[in-house]
């Protein structure tokens, strides 16, 4: 029997068709997550997995692919072979090097890490919405990026917006799409899932200024291993 005609066959009494199936796997393996208060379409995605999960996990296991889903907070994150996956075991293949993995640049890894910082605090502090979210400003960004790591936010308006925008498509942030990044009163939405995004691991390299303007590549490598970024290039 056709692999197909086996997936329709479960597909079948979810009411799921198999070109609804086939949009579900692209979307995920394009942008590797899905954030159900994203967008209207991530929210009907989302809910389309929620109902055929344990078959799009078998689906994607052939590859050696696995899914992390928190359906607290209402996401899906694909991992690559080898990535370290919240809650599971680490695999054995560390030869990967495909797609779904891609390294950081540095301003990258150093802003990833001072907003786990960040949303950590506001956790303690209790600032957290019903969502889970973290409300930041980026004057506050930009103060504890100084503290902590001694780097300042790109000075170039355009390239400061090119990387939030790249941790927005990480779905790690949200921010009104008219947002210039010019003043300190820009406010950014941490999303809860930066918590499983960064590892201890990279906030223990942290401790170690990993990230100041003297780092290595080999360094950079190693944090940014960590945050397992994985979005196409």
């Amino acid at each position: 029997m056709k692999l197909f005609q086996l997936i329709e066959d479960v597909l079948t009494p979810t009411k799921i068709s198999l070109d609804e199936f086939q949009e579900l796997i692209v979307r995920l393996m394009n942008y590797t997550v899905l954030t159900r208060t994203e967008s209207a379409t991530e929210e009907a995605l989302y809910d389309r997995f929620v109902r055929i999960e344990s078959l799009v996990v078998e689906y994607l296991e052939v590859m050696k692919i696995r899914t992390y889903h928190d359906s607290h907070f209402q996401y899906v994150r694909l991992y690559p072979p080898s990535a370290e996956v919240p809650g599971i075991a680490d695999s054995e293949d560390s030869n990967y090097s495909g797609s779904l993995r891609q390294r950081l640049n540095q301003n990258e890894v150093a802003l990833t890490l001072i907003l786990r910082l960040q949303y950590d605090k506001a956790l303690r502090e209790g600032k957290i919405d019903d969502n889970g979210y973290a409300l930041e400003s980026l004057e506050s960004i930009s103060i504890a990026m100084k503290n902590m790591l001694k780097r300042s936010l790109p000075e170039k308006l355009t390239e400061r917006k090119k990387l939030f925008q790249k941790l927005r498509q990480l779905r790690l942030i949200q921010f009104r799409q008219e947002e210039e990044f010019e003043s300190g009163e820009t406010w950014i939405k941490v999303h809860p899932m930066i918590v499983t995004f960064v590892s201890e691991a990279a906030l223990e390299l942290l401790d170690a200024e990993a990230v100041d303007e003297t780092s290595t590549p080999e360094q950079n490598n190693v944090v940014s291993s960590t945050l397992v970024a994985e979005e196409n290039s």
